[in-house]
C-alpha cells in the first residue's frame, strides 16, 4: 500500500494540537503518513510502535480480562502523547499531538477515521510469506 491514504489521515489532524499520523501494517512497515512527518521518519515510528501494541497485548491480563482484544496504547511525554490504536485487519493508527490536545476530541476522530477506512486499512499476507 502506498500514501493513497494519506489524504484520510489528515482528518485525524484537524484539530489543534494535532501532529502526525502514520497507519502501521502488523508487520511494522509504514502503510501511509500525513505530510508534516517524513519516509524514514515514519518507518521508525512504526517499527517502534509495532513492538508497543505486541508489548500492550501481552499485559491484557493485568486488567483482569484474559484473551481481551486490545485497542488502544497512549503514550505520555513531556510534550505531548502518542496515542495508538487497532485500525482492523492487523493495521494500527499512530497519532501524535503536543500535551495541549484535547484528548477526546483526537481519540474521537482516530475512532472516526478507522471507521470511515474500514477495509482499505486492513493488511493482508505480504507476497513473500509461505504457508505449509
Amino acid at each position: 500500500m502506498s500514501d493513497d491514504l494519506s489524504w484520510m489521515l489528515e482528518d485525524a489532524l484537524q484539530i489543534p494540537h494535532a501532529l502526525h499520523a502514520v497507519l502501521i501494517s502488523a508487520d511494522g512497515l509504514q502503510m501511509s503518513r500525513t505530510a508534516e512527518i517524513d519516509r524514514g521518519d515514519a518507518d521508525k515510528v512504526a517499527a517502534a510502535v509495532s513492538g508497543l501494541q505486541s508489548l500492550s497485548r501481552a499485559v491484557g491480563f493485568f486488567c483482569g480480562e484474559h484473551g481481551a482484544n486490545w485497542r488502544q496504547t497512549l503514550i505520555e511525554f513531556d510534550g505531548g502523547w502518542v496515542f495508538l490504536n487497532a485500525a482492523g485487519g492487523g493495521s494500527y493508527l499512530a497519532v501524535a499531538a503536543s500535551a495541549e490536545v484535547d484528548m477526546q476530541d483526537i481519540t474521537y476522530r482516530m475512532q472516526r477515521l478507522v471507521s470511515r477506512l474500514g477495509k482499505a486499512m486492513s493488511t493482508g499476507l505480504r507476497g513473500d510469506t509461505v504457508t505449509s
